[in-house]
Parts: C-alpha cells; sequence; structure tokens
C-alpha cells in the first residue's frame, strides 16, 4: 500500500464518465417507461387481459430496481468527486507553502513585508501592534490587548488590496488601539480597539478613549472608532468619628439656695464651649434648690438649670444642669414651682448632643408645679442627638402638674460625597471612507460616567424624656406629656455629577449617587405615672418619631456624536448610570 498513489485529474476524469453512463441510462429508462409499464390487452377476454397485466407490472417492477441503481450510481459519482477535490486541494497546500515563500523572499528581504499574506495578531495582554498585511494582497493584523493602565496595540495596515486590522482593546483607564488602515485600491479600514474601563488609582479613573476607525482606500468604507471605557465609580462618604479626648471645658457653676423667704432660687451657669479638638463642652450648673418650713402664702420656684457648652471637633456637647426643687414644709396656701432643665450643648463634627437637664421636684406645696426637662442638644455632622431631659414630679400635696419631658436632640445631618467619579472615555472617530466609493465609518459610543458615591446615613435623633410623675394624697392630677424625639439627620448630598464624554457619539457621564437617607428619629419619651389616693388623671402621652431625609435623584444619559467623514451619524451614547442610593439611617434611641 505503500506504493499506492491517487491522481486527481484521472479520478475526476472517472467520476465525469460514471456521471455520463449514468445519464445514458437514465433517459432509456424513461424512454421505455410509457410503453412498458401500461401495456394494453389485446382483446377482452380474461386471458388477454392476464397477459398485459403481467408485462406491465414486470415493466414497473423493472423501473423501480432501476431508480434504486441510479442512486446508487448518483452516490458513486459524488464520492469520487469529492475524494478528487480533497487529493487535489492536499496537492495544492503542500506546493503552497513553498510557493509563496519563493515569492515573498524579496520582497521581504528588500522592504520589511511580504507581498502576499495576511499580517500576523498582536499577543492579547502585550499591547502590541498587528502586523501589516502583503503589499499586493492581504489583510493586516489585530492588535493585541493591553494589560492594566496600556492602550491597546494598533491594527496592522494592508498594501493594495485587504483589509485593515482591527485594534486592540485598552487596559483598565487606558485607550484603545486605532484601527488599521484599508488596502489603496480596495478595502475596509479596521475597527477601533473599545477603550478599557476606568479603575480608581490608574489615570485618576477616568475610562480609556476608544480608538479610532481605520481610513479606507479608492473603494471601501471606513472603519467604526471603538467605544469609549466606563468611568470609575465614586468613593462613598463616611461620617467622621469622635476625635481623641482631651479635658473638658469647665463646667458651669450650681445657682444659689432660697431659704424661708418668696421668690427665685439662683439659676445654674452656663457651661464652656470646648475650644480645641476632642475637647467636650462644659456641663451646666444645676439651678438652686427653695424650701421653707411653715409660713403662710409662700410661693417659691426652684433656679433654672445653665446650659451646656458646645463640643469642639470630634467632642460631645456638655450635659444641661437640672432644675432646682422646692421643698414646702408645714406652709399654708404655698406654692412650689420646680426649676426647668437646661439645654444639652451641641456635639462638635462627628459627635452627639448632650443630655437636656431633668426638671425640679416639688412637694408639699397647695399648689405645686414641677419642672419641665431640658431639650437634648442636636449632634454634630453625623453624630446622634442627645437625649431629653426627664420632667419633674410632684412628690406630695394637694394639687400638682408633673413635669413635661424635654425633646431630643436633632440628629447631625450625613457627610455628601465629595469625589468625583471619574469621566467616561469618548468614542474613537469613524474612519474615513472611499476616495471613490464608500462610507465613512461610525464613531464609536462614549464611555458611560463613573457612578457617584452614595452620601452618609444621617445621624440617629435623640430620644425624648420621661415625663415627671404625680403623686398626690388628693384629686388626681395629670401627668406631663412625654418629650418628642429629635428629627432624623438629613441624608449626605449626593456626589459630584460624572463629567460629558467627549469625541464620537460620546455619551453623557453618569449622575451622583443618592444622598443617604435620613435616620429615624427617636422614640417619645414615656408619660408620668400618677400615684394617686382618689381618682386616677390621665397618662401623658409618648412623643413623635422624627422624620428622616429625602435622598438625591439619578441622572440622564447623553446625546450621541457625529459619525466620520461622509459617514452615517454615531449612535446615541449609553443612558448614564443612575446614583446607587445611600445607606438609610440608623433607628433613634427608644423614650
Amino acid at each position: 500500500m505503500s506504493f499506492v498513489i491517487a491522481q486527481p485529474e484521472m479520478i475526476a476524469a472517472a467520476a465525469g464518465e460514471l456521471a455520463s453512463i449514468r445519464s445514458a441510462i437514465n433517459a432509456a429508462n424513461a424512454a421505455a417507461a410509457a410503453q412498458t409499464t401500461g401495456v394494453m390487452s389485446a382483446a377482452a377476454d380474461e386471458v388477454s387481459t392476464a397477459v398485459a397485466a403481467l408485462f406491465s407490472s414486470h415493466a414497473q417492477a423493472y423501473q423501480a430496481a432501476s431508480a434504486q441503481a441510479a442512486a446508487f450510481h448518483a452516490q458513486v459519482v459524488r464520492t469520487l468527486t469529492v475524494d478528487a477535490g480533497a487529493y487535489a486541494s492536499a496537492e495544492a497546500a503542500n506546493a503552497g507553502p513553498n510557493m509563496l515563500a519563493a515569492v515573498n523572499a524579496p520582497a521581504q528581504a528588500l522592504l520589511g513585508r511580504p507581498l502576499i499574506g495576511n499580517g500576523a495578531n498582536g499577543a492579547p495582554g502585550t499591547g502590541q501592534a498587528g502586523g501589516d498585511g502583503g503589499l499586493l494582497f492581504g489583510n493586516g493584523g489585530n492588535g493585541g490587548s493591553g494589560a492594566p493602565g496600556q492602550a491597546g496595540g494598533a491594527g496592522g495596515a494592508t498594501g493594495f488590496f485587504g483589509n485593515g486590522g482591527n485594534g486592540g482593546d485598552g487596559g483598565a483607564g487606558a485607550n484603545g488601539g486605532a484601527g488599521g488602515t484599508a488596502g489603496w485600491f480596495f478595502g475596509f479600514g479596521g475597527n477601533g480597539g473599545a477603550g478599557g474601563i476606568g479603575v480608581a488609582g490608574i489615570n485618576g479613573g477616568l475610562g480609556g478613549a476608544g480608538g479610532d476607525g481605520g481610513n479606507a482606500g479608492f473603494f471601501g468604507n471606513g472603519g467604526n472608532g471603538g467605544m469609549g471605557g466606563a468611568g470609575a465609580a465614586g468613593v462613598n462618604a463616611v461620617n467622621p468619628g469622635l476625635a481623641t479626648p482631651v479635658t473638658p471645658a469647665a463646667n458651669g457653676g450650681n445657682g444659689l439656695n432660697l431659704v424661708g423667704v418668696p421668690g427665685t432660687a439662683g439659676g445654674g451657669a452656663d457651661g464652656a464651649n470646648g475650644s480645641a479638638i476632642g475637647q467636650a463642652g462644659g456641663a451646666g450648673g444645676d439651678g438652686g434648690n427653695a424650701s421653707t418650713s411653715g409660713g403662710i402664702g409662700i410661693a417659691q420656684t426652684g433656679g433654672a438649670g445653665g446650659a451646656g457648652g458646645a463640643g469642639g471637633d470630634g467632642a460631645p456637647g456638655g450635659n444641661g444642669g437640672n432644675g432646682g426643687s422646692v421643698e414646702h414644709t408645714g406652709a399654708t396656701g404655698s406654692s412650689a414651682s420646680g426649676g426647668n432643665g437646661a439645654t444639652g450643648g451641641n456635639g462638635g463634627v462627628g459627635a452627639p448632643g448632650g443630655a437636656g437637664g431633668n426638671g425640679g421636684h416639688v412637694s408639699g406645696g397647695s399648689v405645686n408645679t414641677a419642672g419641665a426637662g431640658g431639650k437634648g442638644g442636636n449632634g454634630g455632622t453625623g453624630g446622634a442627638g442627645g437625649p431629653g431631659g426627664h420632667g419633674g414630679s410632684v412628690l406630695s400635696g394637694p394639687v400638682g402638674d408633673s413635669g413635661n419631658g424635654g425633646a431630643g436632640g436633632d440628629g447631625g445631618a450625613g457627610v455628601s460625597a465629595t469625589d468625583i467619579a471619574g469621566t467616561g472615555g469618548r468614542g474613537g472617530n469613524g474612519g474615513h471612507g472611499g476616495l471613490w466609493i464608500g462610507n465613512g465609518g461610525d464613531g464609536g459610543v462614549g464611555g458611560v460616567g463613573g457612578v457617584g458615591g452614595a452620601g452618609a446615613a444621617g445621624a440617629i435623633g435623640g430620644h425624648g424624656g420621661d415625663g415627671g410623675s404625680v403623686n398626690t394624697p388628693i384629686g388626681g392630677s395629670e401627668a406631663g406629656d412625654g418629650g418628642k424625639g429629635g428629627l432624623g439627620g438629613d441624608g449626605g448630598g449626593r456626589g459630584i455629577f460624572g463629567q460629558f464624554g467627549a469625541g464620537g457619539a460620546g455619551g453623557a457621564g453618569g449622575v451622583g449617587g443618592a444622598g443617604g437617607a435620613g435616620g429615624t428619629g427617636g422614640g417619645g419619651g414615656n408619660g408620668g405615672a400618677i400615684f394617686n389616693a382618689g381618682t386616677p388623671g390621665a397618662a401623658g402621652t409618648g412623643g413623635d418619631g422624627g422624620v428622616g431625609g429625602t435622598g438625591a435623584a439619578g441622572g440622564k444619559g447623553g446625546a450621541g456624536g457625529s459619525g466620520g467623514v461622509n459617514g452615517a451619524t454615531g449612535a446615541d451614547g449609553a443612558k448614564g448610570l443612575d446614583g446607587a442610593t445611600g445607606g438609610k439611617g440608623n433607628n433613634g434611641n427608644p423614650g
């Protein structure tokens, strides 16, 4: 078998002869079919009719067998024809490389390019340019894709006839490679490579520009520009934390007491504000107490507490001072009013507000009114609101009203996102159409701008103070209402808009992320309990929770750019991605 050879020409000739024989046999069978398959009876008797039917059935059986033989004959012809083509292709392939190498060798040695043949493709991840095609005929090689931060390789050009190679895609944050130029006489320009997507830390998060499409020659279409890369997303905002504490600011002094005479006890002094980073505000001083033993018609009021000082950056506000208490023993027709608690100091940036002071207690007067609790201090940016002070209690006496609990402080607003999202890369320009006939390539679509960072969550609202209790031996009195919970902090502002991409069909940058949702308001304070030997009064109602902040809206996509010279208008840019919604604020503490 090692000496058996095949000659494609002889096999093809044999297949042609067999096809001719098949055609002749088919023609003879068709001519005989009309005369033999429908033989007429010679007479009307049964014998003649049976003889005619016998000859007709024999002819029909012959035609069926001939059809099967013709199908087998056709299969043999097809097999020989296919085998002849395969042998001929193998012989041409074996002879082709040697012939092509002999033709290309002089041009390669003299000009550095082959005369006929396609250029080599660039390796992926290297940004290597595609090889040029043959001077006479051949396509340019495709450019290799780039590594992160590296541009894609340009597509190879071609000579007289052929298509330019496609540009390679850019690595992260880098531009796509340009498409190769088409053949001078006829061919299509290569398409530009896509720009790399923006990544934080590479080229400022900008998306890479798409590569320009390759130009056509005399006849042909220019290549399409590459799509620009999407910009990197912005960084989410973070609320500031507490600073390292230092010695707090000075506290306010307590008020002077009042004994045995009508009037108001001295008020507490305000606490000092924190002046340094991490310095907490000073606590307010407590109001002075009032008291009397015996006497008729004496009216006394406890001193009001001093306000807490504001905290420095990163430090909490000082607590408000407590209101002074009033105690009457054996007095007739007297009135006792407790001092009100003071407001807590506002917190510095990232810190909570101070607690409100408690209202003063009262006892023993004919008419008793307990002091109200102070409002909690507002939280700094990203800080929680301070709790409201507790209302004062009526400890004893025939008639009395307990004090209302103070409102909780408002939570601080969340920090807005300030990091700029990366700009989407511009779309590549479309290649020029042929000088005589051909369309320009479409401009590439601009990259989508990066999503803006989300605003930080709003802070927790302070809880309302508890209402004071009443304990009277005679008719029931109404307890004080619980204070309202503080409002939830506003959500952080939305991120700065991504800028518009430039170039052909440049898409608009995406809009920054939505602001963080406001924190849920703190729960209302509990109403004061009533202890009564007579008919009980109504308990105080809990305060309302605070309102959450509002997030920001997403943005719209950009308009499409123009196409290449003499080309159709590029497609509209892709719609910018909506900004991500900021995180929801934490719930307020219960009253």
